[in-house]
């Protein structure tokens, strides 16, 4: 979130809700201040540190930032518009950048120089993505792409994670100049003596129609997929804008109403104004306690801390609240507020990482806090006021260097690492071949290969781009198409087919699948989503939410198959018990290879490969071992296959387990045979699925009877 005072000329949250019909520059530029609102910060950014450190929750402040940016910069905005002032964007963009860059810019620096001694380097990839997306407003859109959730902070959640927010900001900014200015612009050309802008009232109405479709997308957003919505600009976009609404009513409104308003005399009450104020204080403090903002924000009720922010605005500057929240101490950390929100969350996560904690104590957190604080000062002292000059002072000039220079070393730096990581990626995908003497991986468990030990296959740095091809080819649906995305691997000429379907571990065993059908003459037809195994009757969850789009697309395909009879679907049988060890086939994996049978397809039901809390190329790079990194086959799996009850019930249906080719009788290591096992937390890789063939070809061979042995 931007908690930084806005744009308008004033350093100390001057809010614009003084308005004349034609104001002169004077005017303009002593705009009645709401040091309340600036106190309003302070006890925002507390809730957000105190709720991020100590309570791994959202607390509702990002919420009451976004919508007081929206209402101090559009009226910032309108006043320069009404005042017949220059519309030229860019030296609006530039002022927006003197105060938002320069502190950005030396975090995004400290950032990148800390995580080279505090995180594993596996992780720097993807951290130097961010970097460089956060270098260029675009880092809500970098998260939204790898769906990061905006969880409570471990040592494995990104040091930059919390920059959406800014990127989001940022983004409106562009969109508020374009439409104020823009539509100022045309009325200007088209009536060169009339106002010098459109009523205030018009834009209004303006920017209340986009928050209600931004409304309506960002509810949509929740039920489609949080993970994305939670940082989509659009979704946000509604947040934002009731507060621009609120403050194009303020400018509409008479001299003297509008006087009235600014010192708190409206037509309200005093005592309704007092009510609504400690309601609105009231609803912002608890909003975190009661609502779990991660899954439940952009969407509606984000109105609870909005509506909140809105009636504190609305109630004025004399109530009791106003002049709680004027006094000095919140007027100060409304002051730091900007670099407080921009230090608190980075120093958490290396604290984590380098104590190994999953969590902060009461001690480590009062650190945490006390150093963000300091650094804080130090930024507004050192970076910000310098920065704020209407000349070209030495500190000015030599902060801005040290901006820019910041700026070229975090984006050189992330974008050269990247280019030898995905030179790595690259020679990795292109060799598809298993060299079983140095290399067995699987074939170490399932056919007594040993091998000394070597350099580890994939590299760990390359192992997220080991994929399948289904991935690297876009033959598997994202989280947002509900069309049956359909490849087809194998013997493309071959008589019989296998249907792979499902979700993403459905897909990492297409990899084998291909050679397999290469070798023994059958074809491999492809029907993958993202999240999103065979599911009808009982409505899919993706985390927290619902998937509906999943029943949609498990609708589409099954169809598909009943129309194609192939000989078998080839799908997952299992998954991980979310609250006990072990693992289960749900209810609503049966209903479909009931379906199924009754289709007369058959169905080869694997059960699913152990899943991981962490990436295993993480623990890996921070000291741990095959076995360390692994995890415990009784935590893993229970002792008996759960899909072999379905043999007994569906006819057709084969049980296919390949626990014994990656875990031993007692753990499941993350290297075997030289071979890294996983990708990331729970996928293998592609190297691995190869080295798995063999193993798979006798079971799929004996289920089928297509061929016998591997």
């Amino acid at each position: 979130m931007h908690l930084h005072p806005t744009d308008s000329d004033s350093a100390d949250l001057s809010t614009p809700v003084r308005y004349a019909s034609n104001p002169t520059p004077r005017e303009q530029s002593r705009a009645p201040q709401r040091r309340d609102l600036n106190g309003l910060r302070g006890v925002a950014i507390a809730l957000v540190v105190v709720f991020h450190i100590w309570m791994g929750r959202v607390s509702g402040g990002v919420d009451v930032f976004l919508t007081l940016s929206g209402f101090f910069f559009t009226a910032s905005l309108l006043r320069s518009a009404q005042a017949g002032a220059s519309l030229n964007p860019i030296t609006r963009i530039r002022r927006v950048l003197r105060r938002l860059g320069p502190p950005l810019l030396i975090t995004l620096l400290t950032v990148a120089v800390a995580s080279v001694f505090l995180l594993p380097r596996t992780r720097w990839a993807d951290l130097g993505d961010q970097l460089v997306s956060g270098v260029f407003y675009y880092v809500n859109w970098q998260l939204a792409t790898t769906a990061n959730d905006y969880l409570a902070a471990d040592p494995s959640v990104s040091p930059v994670q919390h920059l959406w927010s800014v990127a989001v900001q940022f983004q409106f900014y562009l969109v508020a100049i374009a439409v104020v200015f823009g539509l100022a612009w045309v009325r200007r050309i088209a009536r060169p003596e009339g106002p010098r802008s459109l009523r205030p009232r018009t834009f209004a109405v303006i920017f209340a129609l986009i928050a209600v479709l931004s409304f309506v997308y960002a509810a949509d957003g929740i039920r489609r997929h949080q993970a994305w919505n939670y940082y989509d600009t659009g979704a946000r976009l509604w947040e934002i804008m009731l507060g621009a609404a609120l403050a194009a009513v303020f400018a509409a409104r008479s001299d003297s109403t509008v006087a009235a308003a600014s010192s708190g005399r409206t037509r309200l009450s005093s005592a309704a104004r007092g009510v609504l104020a400690v309601v609105g204080m009231t609803v912002i403090v608890a909003c975190g306690f009661v609502v779990d903002g991660v899954t439940a924000f952009p969407g509606p009720l984000a109105l609870i801390p909005v509506l909140a922010t809105l009636a504190l605005i609305v109630a004025g500057s004399e109530t009791a609240v106003a002049a709680t929240l004027s006094n000095r101490f919140f007027a100060w950390v409304g002051s730091i507020a900007f670099p407080l929100y921009l230090w608190h969350w980075p120093l958490l996560i290396f604290y984590l990482s380098a104590t190994g904690r999953s969590h902060a104590d009461a001690l480590g957190g009062l650190g945490i806090v006390g150093a963000s604080v300091a650094l804080a000062w130090l930024t507004v002292r050192l970076v910000e006021r310098p920065t704020q000059s209407s000349t070209f002072t030495p500190g000015r000039i030599a902060v801005t260097a040290c901006a820019g220079i910041a700026a070229v070393v975090v984006t050189a730096g992330s974008i050269g690492w990247n280019v030898h990581i995905d030179r790595s990626i690259t020679a990795v995908q292109a060799d598809e071949s298993v060299d079983e003497p140095t290399h067995p991986g699987a074939l170490e468990l399932t056919d007594g290969i040993r091998a000394e030990p070597a350099a580890v296959r994939p590299p760990l740095y390359s192992a997220p781009g080991d994929l399948p091809a289904t991935t690297l080819e876009g033959c598997i649906a994202d989280f947002e198409t509900r069309d049956a995305v359909s490849c087809s691997y194998g013997d493309l000429e071959a008589n019989r087919t296998i249907v792979l379907a499902g979700s993403s571990h459905a897909e990492h065993w297409v990899t084998a699948l291909d050679t397999l059908g290469l070798q023994h003459g059958f074809k491999v037809v492809t029907f993958l989503k993202m999240g999103c195994p065979l599911s009808i009757d009982t409505m899919p969850m993706l985390g927290p939410n619902e998937y509906p789009d999943c029943l949609d697309w498990t609708e589409t395909v099954l169809a598909e198959v009943a129309g194609m009879e192939p000989a078998y679907v080839f799908t997952t049988a299992t998954r991980p018990r979310e609250d006990s060890p072990g693992d289960y086939t749900p209810t609503w994996y049966t209903a479909v290879w009931q379906q199924l049978a009754a289709d007369g397809v058959g169905i080869l039901g694997v059960r699913d490969t152990p899943w991981l809390a962490y990436r295993a190329i993480d623990c890996l790079a921070d000291g741990g071992d095959a076995t360390s990194c692994g995890v415990a086959r009784d935590e893993a799996l229970d002792p008996v296959n759960p899909a072999l009850a379905a043999s007994f019930r569906f006819p057709g249906f084969s049980a296919l387990d390949l626990s014994d080719a990656v875990c031993d009788t007692a753990v499941c290591r993350v290297e075997q045979g030289n071979v890294l096992v996983y990708r990331d937390e729970h996928h293998l890789t592609a190297t691995y699925v190869r080295t798995l063939t063999t193993e798979l070809g006798r079971q799929v061979g004996s289920a089928t009877g297509w061929w016998a042995g591997p």
